[in-house]
């Protein structure tokens, strides 16, 4: 051992220490370099966005990645684990428009795209810098010094080079759908950025005018003409939560299967005739307070299709008058509301589907700001939320608007500025994954998901269910697409930097490819000789990240790493990236490879308050990671968060339970600095102890701990193949506390106070030694600092080849399972029950465990716990603190226990009638275990009269319990502890208690373990005196005093003098540090 270590656990100091001699050693960089060359695995760091302080979930998410990494370093894998950072996209732009003031995008444009762009990217390195800070705070070990970056010019090449892979197998596309619409951000976002919450929104019932004649078809007959004769103020009514789309209205769908009715509904001022879904007639009248109706024809949907309508607000939408609007079928269709749904081809993806089916217009009169065009008519420059009272307002005058009402339903909004979004058609370019969607699903399959479900549920629904995926997006910091096109309709994908200068020539040595120098390159057209100019979109930011497993091995540049390397084994992640990056990984190697990228998922949860509520400045419960580190210290919140639950369950953070684990950690720290003293005084050197010489030497406790390590060893490793971190820690923890701190170290204390080169006492050391090497190694990757920490003082210091700068260069302890005793440790399990039954019955008698009582009976239900209880005889007895211990066989009753007979009146009563009175007497006043004895066959009792026969039924039997016995239950039997006290007891008791107020006072006095201290002790009664007196020299040894004096008055001197009052006795103590001479 090198030095003791004094003090509580300082966690700040211990990691301050840590810290420095990791760098001073090169830690990272030598366990790296240990492992080259061995089995590969290879980790893709799904990379954070530089957006500042990272929270509590971001470093769940690098705590988790960390222990799994430190782990398979252990194992001896040579681990690729760049770290890895997103710097694109609008998680950038948002921030840096929110330093800027800046609410729109005539905001960037006014202040230049190029500065704006370089803001960004100013603000992306500069947050990098202080996260990669904020994450080796955590002990989290990546590579650092060589990150992959989505902004470097050979990222950007690799995403090019991906999209081009696309190009030449025909899924990449551009043209008009309807996209998810971000009107503040004025760009697409895709489906995983939309965030859902409450919202409240207009709900209306409108009645569209049917044609005055229109022409039907049934699927199965001819055209019908449908003539409106009297019928002039006929509707088909619909509804909506979004009114400003009414005006962009052309088609109304129905189900093909489904009832409609034509009815006439009327009240005092109105008398009309709708159309809906039959199921739905009441619950629409009942909407429009309408006082009657009567139901004038049934039809199905298909029996409507091509029925003619106008849309009511034509007059004010001038463009509507030259659409025709008609009824389609289609299988969205549900029967809710009115089983009539509006459709808007320009705002909504299903329309969207429909109009291009039936070669619809595309009508959008909104532009990318989310105001009315020009072709809004009456709307125009009106932002759409802000339209919906208008509109309605419109609907109303014109006697169109049935019902009008809120609803608070749950609406996306953009997951960067908050904004609702809008569904927009515009000019996007799609990858078209949908063609890939077997595939995907075929190769999910072979993936190794941690939980299961993660991949054959969630991410399989997702992958079902996938469309074709927008790459583009009409922002300013992101990787350009790399598309040219020409007026002639050509169209160029480039896919590395050299071939753009192949085709645009020389390309200045310091520009970076990104906008705005990227947009001045032009192309010339193969077929038309003019100029190509790119696209102005940039990637999604979720295709940056998308590419990371090739782009981080410098794929297309370089294929040495990527043939080597890739697909990666092993990626972690929450659970909302089985629509993200999850995703877009998969979407984008199946483009490029035609597999999925990689092996191993890891699905974790998202971290919440104590009430299972999101984190939120706003709520005012956030906690940062900060917060933690600051009061307990990074392995505390790392211990926390991994044992807290299933890594893919939600956490939710608890203050108490972060407590609990600095605790654990502590209770650690005292285990481990328990035997420096005595072992540096003994000059002990695990090196020149081998557990081969004290073999012979073991107690049974040092055999047990032993089995329990090497069992622990297997538990942790079994958990860790699962990712089951919480298993792993949890073990861990109560190995720590129960285990060691609570049994083990209790157990062989007195032998650390053998003075003389003992063997028993040196096979305590070496057991000890023993088990926090190896719970320091297992400690390692949950808790970095203080294993570190603690390993470097405990290593083997005289065999240097044996010795590593770090642990986490140590290989992952293998269990010696034939040190493995199953039988011990379920005998031990037994025996710390009784101990803790004992505990129990002392503390009903109010005893105190440092008194000792004269006899302990165990009661055993059954011959195992007897077997069990037998073969630690000693160690009961020790730990119990009792003179003697007595095992009774299974069923066998203890001879000083009474057993009265309890009659039951229920079933005497009928059977004795009127002498039931005498045998209830009688049955109280017999010795009842003779009577337990006889009455499985039954019992002859005797009475004045004659005899009776008792049978079982008839009887029940009480314990009757002496005073001075004490009863305990533990599983698997009863304890019964006689707390009566002789003087001996009472002179031993009294000594135990003084022992224990003595060595107080040393602590007080900072006093080293071999110090001896002179003694003066007042006790204000004279029995009491004496009966301590024989105790004079037990008590001397155990404190070291050179001298001791006790009596009732004599004087009380030394450099610290307390009083005390044990078990109502006053006592008054003085000690003294002697003089060596």
């Amino acid at each position: 051992m090198k030095e003791e270590v004094a003090g509580q656990y300082d966690s700040h100091k211990v990691e301050e220490r840590v810290i420095r001699q990791w760098n001073e050693a090169e830690a990272y960089k030598r366990t790296r370099e240990h492992r080259k060359g061995s089995q590969r695995f290879y980790f893709v760091d799904g990379p954070p966005y530089t957006t500042g302080a990272i929270h509590l979930g971001t470093a769940w998410n690098k705590i988790i990645k960390d222990v799994v990494l430190r782990f398979k370093s252990m194992k001896g894998f040579d681990v690729l684990d760049r770290a890895g950072w997103d710097m694109h996209g609008l998680p950038i732009e948002v921030k840096v428009e929110e330093h800027l003031g800046f609410k729109t995008k005539k905001d960037i444009e006014a202040y230049g795209s190029d500065r704006f762009i370089d803001e960004c990217k100013r603000f992306a390195l500069q947050n990098k810098e202080q996260m990669t800070a904020q994450f080796k705070r955590l002990g989290a070990w990546l590579d650092w010094d060589d990150p992959y970056m989505t902004i470097d010019d050979g990222y950007i090449e690799a995403a090019w080079w991906t999209i081009k892979q696309a190009h030449k197998k025909g899924l990449l596309e551009g043209g008009k759908r309807v996209v998810n619409w971000c009107s503040r951000c004025e760009t697409a976002i895709a489906d995983s950025e939309v965030e859902y919450w409450d919202r409240t929104d207009p709900s209306i019932y409108v009645k569209f005018p049917v044609s005055r004649k229109s022409k039907i078809s049934r699927l199965s007959e001819t055209p019908k003409e449908f003539r409106l004769v009297g019928e002039d103020d006929t509707h088909i009514v619909i509804w909506t939560t979004t009114p400003w789309t009414i005006p962009s209205n052309i088609a109304v769908a129905v189900h093909s299967d489904f009832k409609y009715s034509k009815v006439r509904a009327w009240d005092e001022n109105r008398d009309e005739i709708l159309i809906m879904a039959s199921e739905l007639v009441e619950n629409v009248l009942k909407e429009g307070h309408y006082q009657d109706y009567e139901v004038l024809e049934t039809m199905r949907g298909r029996d409507l299709v091509g029925l003619e309508y106008e849309n009511p607000l034509s007059d004010v939408v001038p463009a509507q008058a030259g659409f025709e609007h008609k009824v389609y079928l289609a299988d969205f269709v549900t029967v809710e509301n009115t089983g009539c749904v509006h459709i808007a081809p320009g705002h909504g993806m299903d329309d969207f589907g429909l109009g291009t089916e039936h070669e619809l217009p595309i009508f959008c009169p909104v532009g990318p700001d989310g105001r009315y065009t020009a072709y809004a008519g009456k709307y125009v420059d009106m932002y759409v939320f802000d339209a919906n009272p208008q509109v309605i307002e419109d609907l109303d005058k014109k006697g169109v608007l049935l019902a009008h009402g809120n609803v608070t339903h749950r609406y996306g909004h953009c997951w960067r500025c908050k904004t609702p979004i809008i569904y927009l058609a515009t000019e996007q370019w799609f990858l078209k994954v949908s063609e890939l969607k077997d595939s995907m699903l075929k190769e999910i399959e072979k993936v190794e998901w941690h939980p299961r479900w993660a991949g054959s549920a969630r991410f399989k629904d997702w992958i079902e269910g996938a469309r074709d995926w927008c790459i583009s997006r009409q922002r300013y910091w992101g990787i350009p697409l790399p598309i040219w096109i020409c007026e002639c309709g050509s169209m160029d994908v480039i896919g590395t930097r050299d071939e753009l200068e192949k085709r645009a020539g020389d390309l200045p040595d310091d520009m970076e490819l990104h906008r705005p120098d990227l947009d001045k390159i032009r192309l010339k057209c193969p077929k038309c000789t003019e100029d190509m100019r790119r696209v102005e979109d940039v990637f999604d930011v979720w295709f940056d990240s998308a590419i990371a497993s090739w782009a981080g091995l410098d794929f297309p540049h370089k294929s040495g790493a990527f043939d080597t390397w890739w697909p990666a084994d092993f990626i972690t992640e929450g659970h909302d990236q089985t629509r993200g990056w999850f995703y877009s990984q998969l979407g984008a190697s199946m483009i490029a490879f035609g597999r999925a990228p990689y092996k191993s998922v890891l699905m974790h949860g998202f971290t919440l308050d104590d009430l299972g509520r999101k984190m939120s400045k706003s709520m005012g419960n956030v906690v940062t990671p900060e917060d933690v580190i600051n009061r307990y210290g990074a392995d505390t919140l790392r211990f926390y968060v991994l044992s807290s639950n299933a890594p893919w369950e939600d956490l939710r953070f608890i203050i108490e339970d972060v407590q609990n684990a600095h605790r654990m950690l502590n209770i650690l720290w005292n285990v481990y600095r328990f035997p420096l003293p005595y072992m540096a005084l003994d000059n002990f050197d695990p090196s020149a102890v081998s557990s081969e010489s004290v073999k012979s030497h073991l107690r049974i406790e040092d055999k047990w701990v032993l089995s329990k390590v090497n069992s622990l060893i297997l538990e942790v490793e079994d958990a860790m193949a699962r990712y089951e971190l919480h298993r792993a820690t949890r073990a861990l923890q109560n190995f720590i506390v129960e285990d060691l701190s609570r049994w083990y170290i209790r157990l062989i204390r007195p032998r650390m106070w053998i003075e003389e080169d003992d063997p028993d006492k040196f096979a305590a050391y070496r057991t000890i030694w023993a088990v926090t090497d190896t719970i320091v190694k297992l400690m390692a990757p949950f808790t970095p600092f203080i294993a570190e920490d603690i390993y470097q003082n405990v290593s083997h210091e005289g065999d240097v080849a044996m010795r590593l700068p770090t642990v986490h260069m140590c290989d992952w302890t293998v269990a010696d399972k034939k040190s493995i005793n199953k039988t011990l440790e379920a005998h031990m399990d037994v025996a710390r029950r009784v101990v803790e039954a004992a505990s129990n019955a002392r503390q009903k008698a109010k005893r105190k465990l440092r008194w000792p009582v004269k006899v302990i009976v165990i009661a055993p239900d059954n011959d195992a716990v007897n077997k069990a209880v037998k073969s630690l005889e000693s160690v009961i007895k020790e730990q119990a603190n009792t003179k003697e211990l007595i095992v009774l066989e299974a069923g066998e009753e203890w001879e000083e226990l009474g057993l009265k007979v309890v009659p039951n009146p229920n079933r005497i009563g009928p059977e004795f009638k009127g002498r039931a009175g005498k045998v209830i007497d009688a049955l109280k006043k017999i010795d009842g275990r003779v009577v337990k004895r006889k009455i499985a066959r039954g019992y002859e009792l005797k009475l004045p009269d004659g005899e009776v026969l008792i049978t079982e039924e008839m009887v029940g039997f009480e314990e009757s319990v002496p005073e001075h016995i004490s009863v305990a239950e533990f599983s698997g039997g009863r304890i019964y502890v006689d707390v009566e006290l002789t003087d001996e007891l009472i002179a031993e008791g009294y000594a135990r208690e003084v022992i224990r107020r003595i060595q107080d006072m040393r602590r007080e006095l900072n006093l080293d373990m071999m110090d001896k201290i002179d003694v003066s002790m007042r006790i204000q009664d004279g029995r009491v005196v004496g009966l301590m007196s024989a105790w004079r020299d037990f008590i001397s040894g155990e404190v070291r005093a050179e001298s001791l004096n006790m009596g009732i008055d004599i004087t009380i001197k030394g450099d610290l003098v307390k009083k005390w009052t044990i078990e109502n006795i006053e006592m008054e103590f003085g000690i003294g540090k002697c003089e060596m001479k």
